[in-house]
């Protein structure tokens, strides 16, 4: 879709980058430690700097007590972290089950390292997670459970309630859950995030995903985090050094800076984005959509059936063919043996400038006038 907008010059709301960069203390930071030096590699685990910032960070948000020294890892990026994982906790023949629809890599990531994978389905338009549809996919094969709240592309945050339903499955089953919650900063209306971390008897089975790239609008920065009981890390660990190895130390300590920025970031943050969903949110809807509920992350979606549309797929073509505005089929974030997924919804990303918002929402509206 990214391909296709730039080839008709259209407004590109399908992929999910901000249009402005992050806070400039941190990019300069980044580019003084570069100056400074050194520029070899940094420790496989993270700087010590870093890893000390993100056990702060998990206790400042989250009230979790980690150890930095045994219970962190930097990753290059958020997608390398799940890689790492499924490589490093992964047998060829163990299962995972995924809550579809999932973020687009991580059925390919679970294959290339020898699982295999089982559905749920999430059920639309809440997008609710059923007990008894997660208690079915799990079998004697089953080694992990991911998760994704706040979820790309739904822009769901998993409720409490949902949350538990993972849980009494993990703690039963003894299943790893591998949670991705590079949006955890990115919660709107004043709703928590909980990590299922937090939750009794969680934290010695669970891995937590975290991304500055998200949480600072860096997603060239490539730093990710990950926080988890000493053994899991470990075993990460083992599957990161082959993967990436280190990341730039320079980027590191400008990260590691960032996530000690004073509480009026983090609210600027989520009003800035939050306003952004709600200026997107109405002009989709001055345009004809039903536009479902987005509880975080930087995506709104659709359902089509609104302007008489019933294929996502040709539906997202149309509009950056014709209207000069690109958007993502839902139905590209289900494994493609799920052959009855719904076709009827659309992903828009709001993480743009107001006026881009804006046009984008005035060439739809003309469109489909």
């Amino acid at each position: 879709m990214s391909r296709l907008a730039r080839e008709q010059n259209a407004i590109n709301l399908g992929q999910g980058f901000p249009d402005e960069d992050g806070p400039k203390e941190i990019r300069e930071i980044a580019a003084q430690a570069i100056i400074d030096g050194p520029n070899q590699y940094a420790p496989a685990e993270g700087t010590p700097e870093l890893r000390e910032a993100v056990a702060a960070d998990n206790k400042r948000f989250c009230g979790l007590d980690i150890n930095p020294e045994t219970e962190v890892q930097i990753t290059s990026g958020a997608t390398e972290a799940l890689a790492a994982a499924f490589q490093g906790y992964l047998e060829p023949g163990d299962e995972v089950v995924l809550l579809a629809p999932f973020y687009e890599c991580y059925a390919p990531q679970i294959e290339a390292a020898g699982g295999r994978v089982r559905f749920v389905d999430l059920i639309p338009p809440a997008w609710s997670l059923e007990a008894a549809a997660l208690e079915a996919a799990i079998t004697s094969k089953t080694k992990l459970i991911v998760i994704n709240t706040p979820h790309n592309p739904l822009g769901k945050v998993m409720s409490r309630g949902e949350l538990e339903i993972v849980a009494e499955a993990a703690r039963r089953h003894d299943l790893i859950v591998v949670c991705d919650e590079v949006y955890e900063h990115l919660v709107f209306d004043g709703q928590p995030h909980i990590p299922l971390m937090c939750l009794p008897g969680m934290k010695e089975r669970v891995i937590r995903i975290g991304s500055a790239g998200k949480t600072f609008s860096l997603t060239g920065f490539r730093i990710g985090y990950v926080t988890g009981p000493a053994r899991l890390i470990t075993g990460l660990m083992k599957a990161h050094q082959h993967l990436s190895y280190t990341s730039p130390g320079s980027l590191q300590k400008a990260v590691a800076a960032g996530l000690a920025l004073g509480d009026d970031y983090y609210e600027r943050f989520v009003a800035d984005m939050q306003a952004k969903r709600d200026l997107l949110a109405a002009g989709l809807k001055e345009a004809g959509f039903d536009v479902l509920p987005c509880g975080g992350t930087y995506f709104l979606t659709v359902d089509i059936r609104s302007v008489g549309r019933d294929d996502d797929a040709a539906f997202c073509k149309e509009i950056t063919e014709n209207a000069k505005v690109a958007a993502v089929p839902i139905s590209a974030f289900y494994h493609p043996q799920q052959k009855n997924s719904p076709r009827t919804y659309a992903r828009f990303c709001f993480c743009k400038r107001p006026e881009i918002l804006q046009e984008a929402s005035a060439r739809l509206a003309r469109y489909f006038s």
